[in-house]
């Protein structure tokens, strides 16, 4: 399937297309369901989404990886590093990461905003140090990096039917609702980690704090005044579904069916988690099998009508880019 998807992209350099699968191993490991509603998509289009996933866990690792040991001051020079080496790369020059050389063609490709990527980056930098926010907006200017950019990110590989600055707002609505649903059923692990991404000033409306948040984590006991904030954060997050809703309707029709399944597949952890009774700080929610599989289904179904049935490009769609000749491994 890789070789395929390399193909249909006009990917043809051999390193870049080692670069790409690189790429789409990390997705397929660690994002499970943004893997599954990413096989909806046509496949030339498949590539551009594993190396912006990639680059983003490549970062991300940098940040929390435990097996690493680093201080705090290693992974922030790590990811300096990084952001040179990424400027370089977008810059068209050469790169020894392959997230890098991946996310930069794909880039280039697509003219992907460069801002995006720096914004992307102050986030993680913000992990570094930053283990609380007093409030919702706070934690909406934390979020504008590390999960709106995301949307904006890959808007212009799914397409539109719309002005891409009208579809804009939905994508980023979306990139946050995901990240909001991660934060909830993650609280715990979270925690663990000496974060709290929940809003501090959320938290107190129903008597919680951190304090609080990590006696019921060690003793494994619940809490009403936990279990009644955990339902204000996915009654918010919900709203922000709804902000993101209309946006689906503005992509390219083959686009749709990919979007619409993550969409119902991350609103499904937040069904799970209310189903387990908000146990996110004991126990993570799962969503079951047969329901990622009925989605998925769906999805594939839609898919399938939707390439059969859209109309050729009236433009036909340039090749991607190969990296000059010069490039040496």
């Amino acid at each position: 399937m890789t070789e395929r998807e390399l193909t249909a992209a006009g990917i043809t350099d051999p390193r870049l297309r080692a670069d790409y699968a690189h790429c789409r191993r990390l997705n397929a490991r660690h994002g499970r369901t943004y893997f599954l509603a990413t096989r909806l998509l046509p496949a030339d289009r498949r590539p551009a989404v594993h190396a912006l996933y990639g680059f983003a866990r490549h970062a991300d690792d940098l940040v929390d990886d435990p097996a690493t040991g680093s201080s705090t001051a290693d992974r922030a020079r790590a990811l300096s590093l990084l952001h040179r080496t990424l400027q370089d790369g977008l810059r068209g020059g050469p790169s020894p990461e392959p997230v890098v050389r991946a996310v930069a063609h794909t880039a280039a490709a697509y003219g992907i905003d460069h801002a995006h990527f720096a914004d992307f980056l102050t986030s993680m930098r913000m992990d570094l140090v930053v283990t609380d926010y007093p409030t919702y907006a706070d934690l909406r200017s934390y979020m504008h990096g590390s999960a709106a950019v995301i949307g904006l990110q890959i808007l212009p590989v799914l397409g539109t039917v719309v002005p891409r600055q009208e579809a804009a707002p939905h994508a980023a609505a979306l990139g946050v609702a995901f990240q909001l649903t991660n934060f909830l059923r993650d609280v715990g692990e979270d925690l663990d980690r000496g974060r709290v991404y929940l809003p501090a000033d959320l938290l107190a409306a129903h008597g919680v704090d951190r304090a609080l948040l990590r006696w019921s984590r060690d003793t494994g006991r619940p809490d009403p005044r936990i279990t009644e904030a955990l339902a204000a954060a996915a009654e918010l997050t919900r709203g922000v579904y709804r902000e993101a809703a209309p946006g689906l309707a503005m992509l390219d029709p083959v686009s749709r069916p990919c979007m619409r399944t993550a969409f119902v597949l991350y609103g499904a952890i937040l069904d799970a988690v209310r189903e387990d009774g908000y146990a996110v700080l004991h126990r993570r929610a799962v969503v079951s099998r047969r329901r990622r599989a009925a989605t998925a289904l769906g999805g594939l179904a839609r898919s399938v009508a939707a390439r059969l049935t859209a109309p050729p490009p009236a433009v036909p769609r340039e090749r991607m880019p190969q990296p000059a000749q010069k490039e040496s491994a």
